[in-house]
């Protein structure tokens, strides 16, 4: 995770973005660190990057690389402004321990790449490129499941769909409008007692969530979302980043998720 110490919206690169709007930095570390605390209460452990100026969304340290089995493939980001990220992030890699392969393609590491049931589940029509999606399959040796998004607003997969379990067969929960009509075929047929999320929780960033197989650290604005994981035998645990949200991201892109 990497601290919103520099955080700002400078520049529009996805809807939610409008450098002409207020960011309140301080509000957004606060946020950012009752997430950490979240984590740590419930037993996860987080190691954090040292943010850099002029750098407001490295914040979003899931885009950073997709890490599965010890193995890093790791970012090229499509907008140039978030570009040096790269070399900050392959540095922080590196130095722990990592061996990085830098993708070919457009790659946006866990905002566009899902593992879960032994695969990975790979979004592209906005920021990741289906070419990258090969370069997966070849690195880690996982089948690959290709999901056209259709709707800017969700322009990373992470934004649209997160594994509530990611065991085998696995457990998702997902927003059907935000993908084409052979992508919701697909993902109907693999996993078909998914969690369908309406558009209302997927614009409250409820699926951009984070799930270690009994917590679901989640949106608290994602409400219906939130009553259904506890149906469903999941504990939500809310945690609220509105102020990051005016960037496009929440918890999910705020998590980069070191598997082993």
């Amino acid at each position: 995770m990497c601290e919103p110490r520099h955080f700002d919206v400078a520049y529009a690169i996805n809807p939610w973005m409008d450098p002409a709007g207020t960011v309140d930095r301080e509000l957004a570390r606060a946020q950012w660190a009752t997430l950490v605390d979240a984590y740590r209460t419930h037993g996860h452990t987080v190691e954090t990057i040292e943010p850099v100026p002029g750098l407001p969304d490295m914040v979003f340290a899931a885009n950073s690389a997709l890490v599965h089995g010890g193995r890093v493939l790791g970012a090229r980001f499509r907008a140039p402004q978030r570009q040096p990220e790269t070399d900050v992030y392959e540095v922080w890699y590196k130095a722990a321990g990592y061996a990085v392969r830098e993708p070919d393609e457009v790659c946006e590491g866990e905002g566009d790449l899902v593992p879960v049931g032994g695969r990975v589940l790979a979004g592209t029509g906005f920021r990741t490129s289906p070419g990258a999606h090969e370069e997966v399959r070849e690195h880690f040796g996982l089948p690959v499941v290709t999901l056209p998004l259709i709707d800017p607003h969700f322009y990373h997969l992470d934004t649209a769909l997160f594994a509530l379990d990611d065991g085998t067969p696995g457990d998702i929960a997902y927003y059907p409008g935000a993908f084409t009509q052979e992508a919701r075929n697909t993902l109907a047929r693999l996993f078909p007692d998914a969690l369908l999320a309406t558009r209302q929780d997927a614009l409250a960033f409820g699926l951009n969530s984070v799930s270690d197989g009994r917590h679901v650290f989640v949106a608290p604005q994602a409400t219906g979302l939130v009553g259904r994981l506890a149906e469903r035998g999941y504990v939500p645990v809310p945690v609220d980043l509105s102020e990051i949200h005016k960037a496009g991201g929440g918890i999910k892109c705020c998590t980069q998720e070191l598997r082993p």
